[in-house]
């Protein structure tokens, strides 16, 4: 039995988790930040790093404890080493090395979208899963499509050229008012809208598998905006009136039409991918894979499988973290005590680098 701790403070939740065999979550502690950054409209990064500062300690005892195990117990500690935000990394990762200086750990440097893709070894331990598979990562900051030919064996078949479709769930629903983060809220609000009321544009129509979800935006914000008096409808600086929603536009409406095009998007490229690769099924992570239209509109579109994991593995844990850090483990792969962050790092397979 092999027993990982995982520490996951890339963005705004302190995570702890630890892990049995890569599949079996024994504890998973998570200290949401949404309400710090609600007033904000989005992470506030300073803030994020110093509320990191003052829960990771309690956040990782807590895991260990619900666990039933003391850390001589644990095999190795797992963190997420990048991509994110900088100063909330740094937290982690130091924190890790403490800790297994301290117990004389092993330490492993995860990539956080990896840790994504993992989330999906947790939801049916007992069934295995046949490669290549390829995997739909969507998210706040992240939206990328891969092909996995094996554990650690990544190749990037596309991404966002612009937003991230998680991004453009939040730029969308502060334009119609809604509060943060946008992609759940905008969901709710869809779910008595009509998505056929707008023909909003899918993004990158072509033979690529790149997105780009900055004209869908646009297309929103030039239906839902007030023109000022030039005809201007881009959004005003914050010192100066916030932009007027036309009084005649269903937010529902809107709302669904939005979600309808973006899902669209996503489903037809990575639907195409799969096909083209000859995968065994289609596996989806990361935040925005809890929206339920995306879900229902991936399976109704595909031939193959369809895997995501359930809602409280979609958004950012520990668990995940664990679980990628359980196969570098197998892997024999160690990462030394003067490890660096990396807040751009790409997932390919030299994300099995040392």
């Amino acid at each position: 039995m092999t027993y990982i701790l995982g520490i996951e403070t890339s963005c705004d939740e302190t995570a702890a988790s630890v892990v049995l065999d890569g599949k079996t979550i024994v504890s998973n502690i998570v200290a949401s930040q949404i309400d710090l950054h609600a007033r904000y409209g989005g992470v506030f990064p300073e803030l994020a790093s110093r509320a990191h500062v003052e829960a990771i300690g309690a956040v990782v005892e807590q895991a260990v404890h619900d666990a039933g195990i003391g850390f001589d117990r644990l095999d190795a500690i797992a963190v997420t080493r990048g991509p994110g935000l900088v100063g909330s990394l740094l937290v982690g990762v130091n924190y890790a090395k403490g800790l297994a200086l301290a117990t004389g750990k092993p330490l492993l440097g995860v990539n956080h979208l990896e840790g994504h893709v993992y989330s999906l070894w947790l939801t049916e331990p007992s069934r295995e899963i046949k490669f290549p598979v390829v995997i739909l990562i969507v998210s706040g900051g992240h939206t990328e499509l891969l092909l996995m030919e094996d554990h650690g064996q990544y190749e990037r078949l596309g991404g966002t050229l612009d937003d991230a479709a998680g991004e453009a769930f939040d730029k969308v629903g502060r334009l119609l008012g809604l509060p943060f983060p946008g992609g759940p809220n905008i969901e709710r609000a869809a779910q008595m809208g009509n998505a056929v009321a707008f023909r909003f544009p899918r993004a990158k129509r072509d033979e690529s598998y790149d997105f780009s979800f900055s004209g869908l935006k646009t297309a929103v914000m030039r239906e839902v905006i007030v023109p000022s008096a030039s005809g201007d409808t881009r959004s005003r600086r914050a010192d100066k009136a916030p932009p007027k929603l036309r009084s005649d536009v269903s937010i529902s409406d809107v709302a669904a039409s939005f979600q309808e095009a973006l899902a669209s998007a996503l489903v037809d490229k990575t639907v195409r991918a799969a096909k083209s690769y000859n995968a065994t099924e289609i596996l989806m992570a990361g935040g925005v894979s809890a929206n339920q239209a995306l879900r229902q509109k991936m399976r109704a579109e595909s031939s193959l499988p369809v895997r995501y994991p359930p809602l409280h593995l979609c958004t950012d844990n520990a668990a995940m973290i664990a679980a990628a850090g359980h196969y570098r483990f197998q892997a024999g792969l160690r990462n030394k005590l003067d490890m660096d962050v990396k807040p751009m790092w790409p997932l390919t397979s030299d994300a099995y680098e040392k």
